[in-house]
């Protein structure tokens, strides 16, 4: 009977030491790992804002350069066309007529040749 009290006793034994080892497989998080989490996740947070605020500005920055490329390309337009003006202007023939509605004579013993 000994036997069979110590297999009884051995077994009660055994059961709570099964039980004992369930209650540990439950695991629950610890605080290091609660913090390094946390950490991770406010790294998360602050890079998506970052890359977020850093695509805005790039955005901002493109369309103002658009806006003075457009700028640029008008003055380049209005410069060109007064370049014209100022040839038309400065032609001979238009000059030698000018200088006789307003009464000028050529005399051209008083004429002097400039070469560039």
């Amino acid at each position: 009977m000994n036997n069979v009290a110590y297999k009884v006793r051995e077994q009660d034994q055994q059961q709570k030491t099964v039980r004992q080892v369930v209650r540990k497989t439950k695991r629950k998080i610890t605080v290091g790992e609660k913090i390094v989490y946390s950490g991770f996740v406010a790294l998360m947070l602050f890079g998506s804002v970052q890359i977020i605020s850093n695509q805005s500005s790039l955005y901002s920055i493109s369309e103002e350069v658009q806006s003075l490329d457009g700028k640029i390309d008008k003055q380049e337009a209005k410069n060109n066309e007064l370049k014209l003006q100022v040839t038309e202007l400065s032609a001979y023939d238009r000059i030698w007529t000018k200088a006789k509605e307003l009464g000028l004579k050529l005399n051209e013993n008083n004429v002097k040749v400039v070469n560039d």
